[in-house]
């Protein structure tokens, strides 16, 4: 056992919420050596790095464990935002149990296996922070009508914006996660015009870094409880020179086999050899062509959440039939186009880990 003491450095773990159009995703610009994950295009009028736009929760997992296990050059990793993440979530969840809907399970089985899947995608975010990248969370805010159980009567306060039924399942898992969360809003001021009416304009734009019962924040630095929304405020907390720990590799691993389910068994002669590599994350570069590296897919049958796998991990259509033969789903010579959709989106998308570890056991 051993024992350590006085404080530790390591990277932070930030989620930042507030009202649309405040400036959520140029603040995280703001944070040391940043990159990307843009669930909703919103990165687009800023000169940022940035991963391509994540189709699929599995395609998500992916660009989060490649962080996790790459050498450092970017020193934040940014999910903007994370009520759009979830939203993968969710439909990942639904085809992987073949449900339409999230409240098709029954019982509230639905939201439990949603807060079980984004405990999962915490912990892999913790390898990243364990590899010396901090992360940051952005989000929506939305106001709800909270009732305290010992207090008569209701008010209205701000929270992150998750899934309306999702949302009280994962919402706590996200800000007990943090170790800061910071909510930005205007501060509104009411002037009188000449005419003697009161009107409400938008002022400052102001963070919360401690709660209150209209809203939820936290940190743990001392941070004032107001402060004006610029990054320049929380600078000297956030650290931009933390170095991997030195088992943060074997962790990310770990994490990766705990994450993915069990693997397929295909054989050498089932699947054949893989033709791919390990990717490898490096520094943007300008006027780079990004589409020709890509494998050529021309059958149109497949859908863009496939696409995207299949193009990011360098997989062949033929590979992936391959492996649906191995496991007797289809039989040989069964074009792509006679797939059913629900199979598709039910067992080759949700369990594209086993494909591509299936795919490996060729070499």
């Amino acid at each position: 056992m051993n024992i350590t003491t006085g404080k530790r450095k390591r990277a932070q773990k930030v989620v930042v919420y507030g009202t649309e159009g405040i400036g959520k995703t140029t603040f995280a610009s703001h944070f040391p050596s940043p990159v990307f994950i843009d669930t909703e295009s919103s990165t687009d009028h800023l000169d940022v790095a940035r991963t391509d736009k994540p189709t699929s929760w599995q395609m998500l997992i992916s660009f989060v464990k490649e962080f996790a296990t790459m050498p450092g050059f970017y020193r934040t990793l940014v999910i903007d935002t994370i009520d759009w993440a979830e939203q993968l979530c969710v439909e990942f969840i639904c085809a992987k149990h073949n449900k339409s809907g999230i409240e098709d399970f029954g019982y509230g089985n639905g939201y439990v296996f949603v807060r079980e899947e984004m405990g999962r995608f915490l912990n892999l975010l913790d390898e990243v922070i364990n590899a010396g990248m901090n992360v940051v969370l952005t989000a929506h805010a939305q106001i709800r009508k909270f009732e305290q159980p010992d207090e008569l009567g209701a008010y209205d306060r701000f929270e992150l914006k998750l899934g309306k039924k999702t949302g009280s399942q994962t919402s706590p898992l996200i800000k007990e996660w943090a170790d800061m969360v910071l909510f930005a809003n205007y501060k509104n001021e009411i002037i009188t015009t000449q005419t003697n009416k009161k009107k409400a304009t938008n002022g400052k734009r102001l963070m919360y870094a401690t709660h209150n019962p209209a809203w939820d924040a936290k940190n743990r630095h001392g941070l004032p409880d107001m402060m004006p929304f610029e990054y320049s405020q929380i600078a000297h907390v956030i650290p931009d020179d933390v170095l991997p720990i030195a088992a943060a590799q074997e962790l990310a691993q770990a994490a990766n086999n705990e994450y993915a389910p069990e693997v397929m068994n295909a054989t050498k002669e089932q699947v054949g050899e893989v033709t791919t590599t390990q990717p490898v994350i490096t520094p943007p570069q300008e006027n780079v062509d990004t589409n020709k590296n890509e494998t050529p897919l021309v059958e149109t049958a497949i859908p863009k959440p496939l696409k995207d796998l299949m193009v990011k991990d360098g997989i062949t259509l033929e590979q992936v039939q391959s492996v649906v033969i191995a496991r007797g789903k289809y039989p040989a010579g069964t074009p792509f186009e006679n797939y059913d959709p629900e199979f598709v989106n039910g067992w080759i998308i949700p369990f594209w880990p086993n494909i591509i570890e299936a795919i490996k056991k060729g070499n």
